[in-house]
């Protein structure tokens, strides 16, 4: 005669198996399918990158990077292109950067937990990038009448980017235990000296690594630089930052026409000429190399902060 209890026992030891089976049988198989989704990826990369370097590798050096746009493509550079891209940068960093940290830093710590501060920056962060082109043209370009500038790029890419910053800043304070914020409570800190003394110190890796993502991003946007009526064909640079009278720096260079490197690849792929194409593939593998060299500082630094902080 059997027992009851020990038939039941067995029972749901026999489910438990089952269950855990089933769960690694589970996890075996996502692992699966995340590496072919992710080997998928790196094969499409790579024969991007293949191809740029087989078509555009030879046209690189130094008559390329030190010449503006030409009509005839043998004598064709990116002077111009590369300066305007690096300019922008500057200004969207310097705007997007700041903006950002602030903000995530109130929205984290400091405003009220609510669907609105919860849901509104998330939502922000899909928005089409051509809307912010609409958007810019529409109040920079044509209500304040600040026209088709540098400047106007770098506010336009680093709202852009803003949302990207504000979650990247949220996430790396969530992610800091509970415990620092009342042990620095406990010694007698208040909200901002808890904030700027242990918090951000702490969460400067995870910030560094969003704003590099939303740099990323930037750099190879075209859609809103061509909204706003960025050039296809520049051949001048920006007045130097750096004048040699007091006050020794020079903002004019904000609000001078710019083109960069996206639009420049633009204009070379929608011409006939072969020659082109060749200069736009060129063109594609140093955007390529700035990306990844701006991704790799971000590595390196995020790798130093993080042992500075054990």
């Amino acid at each position: 005669m059997s027992t009851p209890g020990l038939s039941s026992s067995r029972f749901d030891g026999y489910s438990e198996a089952r269950l855990l089976k089933r769960a690694k049988w589970s996890d075996g198989l996502f692992a699966v399918l995340g590496l072919l989704v992710l080997v998928a990826t790196l094969l499409v990369l790579g024969a991007l990158v293949a191809d740029f370097i087989n078509d555009g590798a030879s046209r690189i050096d130094g008559d390329f990077l030190t010449s503006y746009p030409s009509r005839r493509p043998g004598s064709a550079g990116i002077l111009s292109a590369w300066v305007g891209t690096t300019l922008v940068m500057i200004v969207t960093a310097a705007l997007a950067v700041p903006l950002g940290v602030a903000a995530g830093v109130y929205l984290e710590e400091y405003a009220p937990k609510n669907w609105v501060t919860e849901i509104n920056v998330t939502n922000l962060a899909g928005v089409p990038s051509i809307i912010y082109g609409l958007l810019a043209l529409g109040l920079f370009v044509q209500t304040l009448a600040m026209g088709q500038t540098i400047l106007v790029a770098g506010i336009t890419l680093a709202l852009l980017i803003l949302p990207i910053l504000i979650v990247a800043t949220r996430e790396s304070l969530r992610a800091i235990p509970q415990d620092i914020r009342e042990a620095s409570f406990g010694l007698g800190a208040d909200q901002w000296q808890t904030v700027s003394g242990y918090l951000l110190p702490a969460a400067r890796p995870g910030i560094l690594t969003g704003a590099i993502v939303g740099m990323s991003r930037a750099i190879g946007e075209t859609a809103p630089i061509i909204t706003i009526g960025a050039l296809t064909f520049i051949a001048f640079l920006p007045p130097s930052p750096i004048q040699s009278s007091f006050p020794f720096v020079n903002f004019d260079w904000l609000n001078s026409p710019f083109t960069v490197m996206p639009i420049q690849m633009f204009n070379w792929v929608s011409r006939p000429q072969a020659g082109f194409h060749i200069n736009a593939a060129a063109t594609g593998l140093i955007l390529l190399a700035m990306t990844l060299l701006m991704n790799g500082f971000a590595i390196w630094l995020r790798y130093r902060l993080r042992r500075n902080l054990r």
